[in-house]
């Protein structure tokens, strides 16, 4: 098993996680690594995590020169880890290893992909906790993932998950989703322990909020029109350029039959502007189909759950001494005066 913890500015958090985090997978005889991943702190954070591997070599460390952000040290930590099973949990110990067995044991055990932790019982500040939950709401009506806690650090997945997801910008709060769209659909989530930050301020801000808001657009952009632009761009622009035809088609019944003066009709600007709009949005999406055709072509890659592979049998050989109807040396020689 295999632990990534991203950790900025938490050096006076980490020698007691790394205690429960001993304690917890000792008691669950788990054959485990961790790993540390320091996200350029400045506060020490560094020469703790050099102590906890003196003392402990199943604890290694990664620093970043500056802070690159949580996503960032999970796609590092990702490319390290050599566990079956990988854990997922946050350095300020309001995440309880000792919900890591439990965890564990639902991959093993139910043959989850995913589980993710869901702090039912959340210690933290109503700042904090009322914009995750609109958060978490429009989440789940975006993805159809029917999860509470989207952005709960503490999750375990399988290692081909973490293998086949790509982590950048702040995506860290929608591995679920992207880890669906790979084809490891098998996601379910655990009530775990939740606690009252202890050391350090809490990094949540409202630019985070709105970050993350503008990462679901693109990430349910991206899980569902990556590779066919034309369906998004060219649905609306369908749309608009119908809607446009039919205004405009109105207006000139209306002006040929009835007489009605159009320049002083708002509705013949929109629609003009409507049919623009719409075919604009379909040269879009036909230009992204030509861009990413060719791409697709050459990195079309699919995750592969299993293959069965034919068995041929090989045609028996006769014997040497059995004589083959119809072949020519298998006829006696003509005699000769016949």
């Amino acid at each position: 098993m295999s632990l990534v913890v991203p950790a900025y500015e938490e050096a006076e958090a980490l020698p007691e996680l790394a205690d429960r985090i001993r304690a917890a997978c000792d008691e669950a005889d788990f054959t485990y690594e961790v790993w540390l991943i320091d996200d350029g702190s400045e506060d020490g954070t560094w020469g703790v995590v050099q102590d906890l591997h003196a003392a402990d070599a199943r604890f290694a460390g990664i620093r970043f020169r500056r802070n690159f952000g949580k996503s960032a040290a999970l796609a590092v930590g990702f490319e390290h880890v050599r566990g079956q099973y990988v854990v997922t949990m946050d350095a300020d110990l309001q995440d309880d290893p000792r919900e890591i067995p439990a965890l564990v044991a639902m991959l093993v055990d139910d043959e989850y992909d995913l589980v993710s932790g869901w702090k039912r019982d959340r210690k933290d500040p109503l700042t904090k906790t009322v914009p995750s939950r609109f958060f978490n709401y429009v989440t789940r009506i975006f993805s159809g993932i029917p999860l509470h806690d989207f952005n709960c650090g503490l999750k375990a997945y399988r290692r081909e998950v973490v293998e086949n997801v790509n982590v950048y910008g702040e995506l860290h709060r929608y591995i679920p989703l992207l880890a669906k769209w790979a084809g490891y659909g098998r996601i379910t989530e655990k009530p775990v322990e939740h606690h009252p930050r202890k050391h350090g301020e809490t990094k949540f801000g409202v630019e985070r909020f709105i970050r993350g808001f503008l990462d679901l657009v693109s990430v349910t952009f991206l899980t569902r029109f990556a590779a066919r632009p034309m369906h998004f761009f060219g649905s609306i622009g369908t749309l608009a350029f119908a809607l446009g035809f039919v205004i405009s088609l109105w207006l000139s019944v209306d002006k040929v039959v009835f007489g009605s003066n159009l320049s002083d009709r708002p509705l013949l600007l929109l629609g003009a502007l409507l049919i623009l709009f719409g075919a604009q949005m379909f040269t879009t999406g036909l230009l992204g189909e030509m861009i990413i055709q060719p791409r697709m072509e050459e990195t079309a890659s699919y995750e592969v759950a299993e293959t069965l592979a034919p068995t041929v049998r090989e045609r028996p050989r006769p014997d040497e001494d059995e004589v083959q109807v119809g072949r020519p040396d298998s006829a006696e020689p003509a005699r000769e005066g016949s």
